[in-house]
């Protein structure tokens, strides 16, 4: 549901998005919530942890929630130091050692995520990572965050507030009673609408996903959308393809340097299909595409945590924000179509044609691949119990 009276700031890589977030935490005076996928060893990720620690020593109630496999190679020293500090700091999911590939490893904490005082709010893709720490990057990476205050940070903490219990109570194997957690404020300090989504295995397993898909059927004229791990199902490539049909411009910047090869390969395989039904394919060679970002009819908006594929729509826990502004809307198709303008490549479809069977082959294998990992991590029972679940409701409807 949509909520009016926010203020909302788009952040574009981290160059925008680091010092945004240790201003806020340097301004807090009583709660700090902050989880992430990764938290890297670097000199941008060691100013947030200088500032988390900075914080908990004038005695904000500082609170890490970091994921077992992205941040797997955590530094130790760096944890000791922060919960030395008075950081208190949890892992969801930790990794231990050679786990065998099994189901529910790959059901991770995705979220990037931070609520400040229960007044100010940060939700986006970008990790706790330098812009250009990765595989030799010759220009920072290219994703977004948003900074909000308003009644939706209310949403945000509670959020926040839910999966720092949920771990704590998996860790102590008992529910505490209630923390003296703050009451967010809600009043209006803005005028723009946006909802805040998140996506898990129990209430909230296709949120973020039909915020989407009811956008994309909605859509008249336009959709621009950036995923840096574009495998969608059947149902949003279906919705794609009905809507470049009916004669919207969809266009879709993709990774062109991926820093998962095989999922890189995997992606590729759809692209005859979505060429041949009029679909724009861009692939992003500039550097590294990170961004889970779209924008609809220059009016609707989502900026966060979720690629369009398996794993974070069906699996991970993610975050998006949706937003229903046209200003906002701007500025964020502004920045895609600079991007586009100064490292896309687009690929057409003559040319696709003419790539070599063994290329195409591949392709098919690692999207085989991939999909034998969905299945191992449990996607294919969690998939068919939904598709069951959606019949039944069918049935009972008619």
């Amino acid at each position: 549901m949509l909520k009016g009276g926010n203020q909302l700031i788009l952040l574009e890589n981290g160059a925008e998005y680091f010092p945004a977030l240790i201003k806020a935490l340097d301004d807090a005076r009583r709660e700090i919530h902050l989880e992430t996928y990764i938290f890297a060893n670097d000199a941008a990720a060691a100013e947030i942890a200088a500032a988390l620690m900075r914080a908990a020593r004038r005695g904000v109630e500082t609170r890490l929630l970091l994921d077992g496999y992205g941040s797997r190679h955590f530094s130790s020293q760096t944890l000791e130091a922060l919960r030395a500090s008075g950081v208190a700091v949890m892992v969801f999911r930790p990794e231990r050692g050679l786990m065998p590939l099994r189901r529910g490893r790959l059901r991770r904490m995705h979220r990037k995520l931070a609520v400040v005082d229960a007044r100010v709010g940060f939700v986006g893709g970008i990790n706790l990572i330098d812009d250009l720490h990765g595989r030799k990057l010759i220009a920072p990476r290219q994703d977004y965050a948003v900074r909000i205050e308003g009644p939706l940070v209310a949403d945000m903490h509670v959020a926040a507030r839910h999966l720092w219990r949920q771990v704590l109570w998996s860790r102590l194997g008992l529910r505490r009673g209630e923390d003296a957690w703050l009451k967010p404020e809600t009043q209006a300090v803005g005028s723009q609408r946006a909802s805040f989504l998140t996506r898990n295995s129990v209430r909230r397993r296709r949120a973020i996903e039909t915020a989407y898909l009811r956008a994309i059927r909605r859509a008249q004229r336009e959709i621009l959308l950036a995923n840096a791990y574009f495998l969608p199902g059947l149902r949003f490539r279906h919705a794609l393809i009905a809507a470049a049909r009916r004669g919207v411009r969809v266009r879709l910047i993709v990774q062109g340097h991926s820093d998962h090869p095989l999922y890189h390969l995997a992606a590729r395989a759809l692209y005859r299909h979505l060429l041949d039904n009029g679909i724009e394919l861009y692939e992003y060679h500039a550097t590294e595409l990170h961004a889970k970002v779209a924008v609809i009819d220059q009016r609707w908006a989502t900026v966060g945590s979720s690629n369009i594929d398996p794993f974070s729509l069906l699996l991970s826990r993610e975050a998006n924000v949706v937003v229903q502004d046209r200003g906002f809307a701007a500025q964020l198709q502004a920045s895609l179509e600079s991007a586009l303008a100064r490292g896309a490549h687009r690929i057409y479809r003559r040319a696709w044609r003419r790539v070599p069977w063994y290329a195409r082959f591949a392709s098919w294998l690692a999207y085989g691949v991939v999909r034998l990992l969905m299945g191992v991590s449990g996607y294919a029972q969690t998939y068919d119990a939904m598709r069951g679940g959606e019949s039944r409701n069918r049935r009972a409807a008619e």
